[in-house]
């Protein structure tokens, strides 16, 4: 990985890894940004851990402004949820939305970290691993998100979060992220988590209201909305 980081001029490699193979990243100098219990299979522990091949990848210009954000989440833990109104609709999402669901990636997210703008691959992935659910108002959908399924692990990522703009404070992605911990507890898997933009106070609201614990932040970390940020890593146990 470093070879590749070095001849292609990346400046962070990132990995999850097993809590007990840590010694050997660590010796190679990695640094662990967040930790995840029970991560595997619900017994050993998940390390997120970064390598900076370059010194300013490592200096958040924001960090004062994710410490607010994550400092306002936190005081909202476990908060009520209110229901979602009758007028919208939540379902899981198939192979006929597939069109419009690339094309509200495209309009909230200007560049996102997997291919989530084109159809092949949320058609590819809605077949293997992946349930995506919307929330539909007269027909249209509105919001959207996902869980990804790592069935050998016991773990998913619930994550791919967008809400049109003209949709936003309706609180869609605390009832997304209830259906989606539903369904994958119905298929076996009790430990979800989430990789959220740290710059996003709602989002990290939205998991903090639903009982998940921070985990860590990862700096610098993902080319999303035009930028590379850093992420919050959020997690739960779903008995």
């Amino acid at each position: 990985m470093k070879d590749k980081a070095e001849s292609t001029g990346y400046s962070k490699i990132f990995a999850k890894i097993p809590a007990d193979m840590v010694t050997t990243f660590i010796s190679e100098g990695f640094v662990i940004e967040a930790s995840v219990p029970r991560f595997f299979n619900g017994a050993t522990a998940g390390l997120f851990l970064a390598c900076y091949m370059t010194e300013s990848r490592q200096m958040e210009a924001d960090a004062a402004k994710y410490d607010v954000n994550l400092d306002i989440a936190l005081k909202r833990e476990k908060c009520p949820v209110a229901k979602l109104d009758k007028k919208f609709r939540l379902r899981q999402c198939g192979p006929d939305d597939v069109v419009e669901m690339t094309k509200i990636y495209k309009e909230v997210f200007p560049t996102y970290p997997f291919p989530i703008h084109e159809e092949d691959y949320l058609a590819e992935t809605m077949q293997s691993h992946v349930d995506y659910y919307g929330i539909e108002h007269k027909g249209k959908l509105v919001a959207l998100s996902s869980a990804e399924m790592d069935f050998t692990a016991s773990n998913a990522e619930m994550t791919d979060f967008a809400t049109l703009p003209d949709w936003r404070g309706n609180g869609f992605g605390v009832h997304l992220l209830d259906r989606m911990e539903k369904e994958i507890k119905r298929k076996g898997i009790r430990l979800p988590y989430t990789i959220a933009r740290a710059a996003s106070p709602g989002m990290n609201i939205t998991f903090a209201k639903r009982g998940y614990k921070y985990g860590g932040r990862l700096k610098n970390n993902t080319n999303i909305s035009g930028r590379i940020e850093s992420m919050n890593v959020w997690y739960k146990t779903v008995e």
